[in-house]
């Protein structure tokens, strides 16, 4: 239960986001947000829910006011992915609780 839950929250905004970039709407708010392809791409290896959050709400003006928050709220959840895994490693029965 937990591995689906983990890969769900790996994969799910790296999915989302490509299904995004093939709507019409979505190459348009990609274009406002990112001038270049590098950095969309390192965006969804390194911090997809950023990423994501970026993108929904960069508009013409950029990112302004209370958007910063949904952006911080996608920078934790990258956080968040990251670190759990090596939470829950360590309750696995058998795991070494210090390394040699």
């Amino acid at each position: 239960m937990c591995c689906s839950v983990l890969v769900i929250f790996f994969l799910g905004p790296r999915l989302g986001l490509l299904i995004f970039w093939l709507l019409p709407s979505g190459r348009t708010l990609f274009n406002y947000a990112f001038q270049s392809l590098i950095v969309p791409v390192l965006g969804l290896i390194f911090l997809p829910w950023t990423t994501v959050a970026w993108t929904i709400f960069c508009g013409p003006n950029g990112i302004a006011g209370i958007d910063w928050m949904w952006v911080v709220i996608g920078l934790v959840a990258d956080i968040a992915t990251y670190t759990s895994g090596a939470a829950k490693r360590k309750s696995v029965p058998g795991y070494p609780s210090s390394m040699p």
